[in-house]
């Protein structure tokens, strides 16, 4: 009975740890860069995501930002993104859910599907932890999200960084 006893508490107590080592995104700062340096930032960012860097597979990134926050510092440039390109009123929210987190020893590489309007593809973020933030970087290619703003799928390249505050 002792032993069993025993069990219980530090099985109890391992469970605590586990528990204490899953984090919430608590804050996001998500910036972009598109070709020729224009540069912007999207806000209204909410999470469900539960990060546990102790065991990856008790982890996921979801979340979703608001089209209309999007903002490069130019307000007719802003509205034709918001209205013209992205389609705010139909689309207002752009989403991201991860399939699979994989710790390479520098980074952790979040795969997952990002939807923009109502286009769904893969996408691999690169995510480097310092402290209690997690930065990442990744880019792709509006014309893949039906968002054609220049002739060429290349001069569509989009560069994005996303920084994330882990809380408990």
């Amino acid at each position: 009975m002792r032993q069993f006893i025993i069990v219980c508490i530090v099985i109890a107590f391992g469970m605590q740890l586990s528990v204490a080592q899953k984090s919430e995104l608590t804050a996001a700062s998500i910036t972009f860069t598109f070709p020729k340096n224009v540069k912007g930032s999207i806000a209204g960012f909410e999470s469900t995501s539960q990060i546990d860097l102790t065991d990856l597979t008790n982890s996921t990134f979801v979340g979703t930002v608001d089209v209309a926050t999007l903002d490069t510092n130019n307000s007719i440039r802003n509205w034709h993104l918001k209205r013209k390109y992205f389609k705010k009123d139909d689309y207002p929210k752009i989403s991201f859910t991860s399939t699979a987190i994989v710790d390479t020893g520098d980074t952790l590489e979040v795969t997952g599907n990002l939807t923009i309007k109502a286009t769904t593809k893969p996408v691999t973020i690169s995510f480097k932890k310092t402290g209690n933030t997690l930065t990442g970087t990744t880019s792709l290619y509006a014309t893949d999200y039906d968002i054609n703003i220049k002739k060429k799928r290349e001069d569509n390249k989009v560069a994005i960084t996303f920084v994330f505050t882990l809380g408990r």
